[in-house]
């Protein structure tokens, strides 16, 4: 493993464990709201805490971009830091949260760790070295038809600018597949896309440390990443479409009529 995955697996499993602690107790938890829906609890913030100064304790150089603490540095190489993707699962007792580390270097996604602490999944990829869960290789479904797969989404909770057109794209995506489903944790999504538990996935308006992760894991996995018209710069719209590479260009096909001008890409000049 890659001297800089393992501090990043360190510092996910030292998170999930003051996760896991904390989720024996649920009642005594202190939780206030950022903005409409977007909860944080103290969890979040100790879970962050224990990444961050494991993180700079190896790497005292490198930059931070945090859910929420922050940007700090501002450097070359950037963790980007998730320290409890689905929080709201986890304040209800839902078990479906995990934990996203990512390091992006110039500019390129190269390290990433998601960990679902309930089953004590660790998925971890480094770029050009494949992708693993538990140490065992994983690659995305070798499924072909849009028909026969299952896909992956997360409905708008906190702005609700695009929910018709996400709702649009929902109701096509339900008549063209196996079934969609929404669990609530995109990282998550992600990681089953790369495991091939998922055929695909997609999702409108996802912040960085949500999706950083997850989409090296799909690359090294074998499969496709994009925004909605499957061109770069979905790390930074945070509008993803991730699936295996037939699935992949279904999804497009299907989001294409669907799509406003502010979710089509934005060609830089």
């Amino acid at each position: 493993m890659h001297p800089m995955l393992t501090i990043a697996v360190k510092a996910a499993r030292q998170a999930g464990a003051i996760i896991n602690r904390a989720s024996l107790d649920l009642g005594a938890i202190k939780i206030h709201s950022k903005t409409y829906n977007d909860f944080v609890s103290e969890v979040d913030h100790a879970a962050e805490r224990v990444i961050i100064e494991t993180l700079l304790g190896a790497y005292p150089d490198h930059s931070i971009l945090a859910e929420e603490s922050g940007a700090r540095g501002d450097g070359e190489n950037v963790w980007i830091i998730d320290p409890l993707d689905g929080t709201t699962n986890f304040l209800h007792g839902f078990p479906q949260y995990a934990v996203s580390i990512a390091l992006k270097q110039r500019g390129q996604i190269t390290q990433a760790v998601i960990y679902d602490p309930n089953r004590n999944d660790l998925f971890t990829a480094t770029r050009g070295r494949g992708a693993f869960l538990n140490d065992r290789r994983i690659r995305v479904s070798n499924r072909s038809r849009l028909q026969e797969a299952i896909i992956g989404t997360g409905f708008p909770f906190r702005d609700f600018a695009h929910l018709d057109t996400f709702c649009a794209m929902f109701k096509d995506m339900i008549k063209k597949t196996s079934g969609v489903r929404r669990p609530g944790a995109a990282s998550l999504d992600l990681a089953y896309v790369a495991a091939g538990w998922y055929d695909g996935f997609w999702e409108i308006g996802l912040s960085q440390w949500d999706i950083a992760a997850g989409g090296l894991l799909i690359h090294e996995a074998g499969g496709l990443v994009g925004d909605f018209e499957g061109n770069e710069g979905w790390l930074e719209t945070g509008n993803i479409v991730g699936g295996n590479p037939k699935i992949f260009a279904q999804i497009l096909q299907v989001l294409a009529p669907h799509l406003t001008e502010n979710l089509r890409s934005k060609i830089k000049a």
